[in-house]
């Protein structure tokens, strides 16, 4: 019985490291690829279009609704202190700080992130991939460091958007619906804002479009088992992307905070 535990814990934790092996080697080849060839240019600005562009309807709706129901808990809580005036700081700083790009990387997970693998693990199962191989074209460079490197490049740009649309929701809810003085909102902003909180949310961003794009091209790129195993592949991608981005978010909050 004790034997049959210990082989079955073995097993488990040889094959988490042969899985977290295999998904650095990814990474690690990718970097390479990215420094030792010549980059795709026009292949990066339409993953940046796909990734960031195609986006920005959803990405800016998700701000603004955000940081609405941010000012009206903000409200809920600050009135029994008679703190309203702070309503608009914390709109803000949580939005640039935190909720910005969180949220962020969250949705465009779920939109671009997905469909990344999608696609390339249908260009897996129909061995297109093989059939670039075989034309002598390098795939990482093809297919992987472009989304990537877009995806790296155009989440913080994303992320702004968020976070303006969610202080301008903010406004909109504090002044027309709670009666606040908007002048108040802006100055408070101002005041506590700082040039450092909007740098370190972009930071944040940069971090989580390289990790989403990563965990996609990964798992398109290793997908098996035809369409079933595609649709299995897009699950897992959004999962897991999704719990990396939240882990980085507390480890990334720590160091740059």
């Amino acid at each position: 019985m004790i034997i049959d535990i210990l082989n079955l814990i073995g097993r488990s934790v040889m094959l988490a490291c042969s899985v977290a092996g295999k998904f650095f080697v990814f990474f690690i080849t990718t970097i390479k690829t990215l420094f030792s060839t010549k980059p795709k240019f026009s292949k990066i600005l339409r993953q940046m279009e796909s990734i960031g562009v195609d986006s920005l309807t959803i990405v800016m709706l998700t701000g603004t609704f955000a940081g609405a129901v941010l000012a009206f808990q903000s409200y809920i809580g600050f009135k029994r202190f008679g703190a309203v005036d702070f309503i608009g700081p914390l709109v803000a700083l949580s939005l640039t700080r935190e909720l910005g790009p969180v949220l962020t990387g969250l949705m465009v997970t779920g939109r671009a992130g997905s469909a990344m693998t999608a696609e390339i693990g249908t260009m897996n199962i129909t061995e297109q991939i093989d059939a670039l191989r075989t034309l002598c074209l390098n795939v990482y460079q093809y297919l992987i460091v472009p989304r990537m490197l877009a995806s790296t490049i155009i989440l913080p740009f994303l992320s702004l958007f968020t976070s303006i649309l969610g202080i301008i929701g903010g406004y909109f809810i504090s002044v027309y619906v709670l009666n606040l003085n908007g002048e108040q909102y802006l100055a408070g902003i101002r005041r506590y804002l700082e040039f450092s909180d909007i740098f370190n949310g972009l930071v944040k961003s940069c971090i989580f479009g390289l990790l989403l794009s990563w965990v996609g091209a990964y798992k398109g790129f290793y997908a098996r088992g035809g369409a079933r195993g595609v649709g299995k592949a897009t699950t897992e991608c959004v999962v897991v992307a999704s719990i990396l981005i939240l882990a980085a978010n507390y480890f990334l909050t720590s160091l740059l905070f």
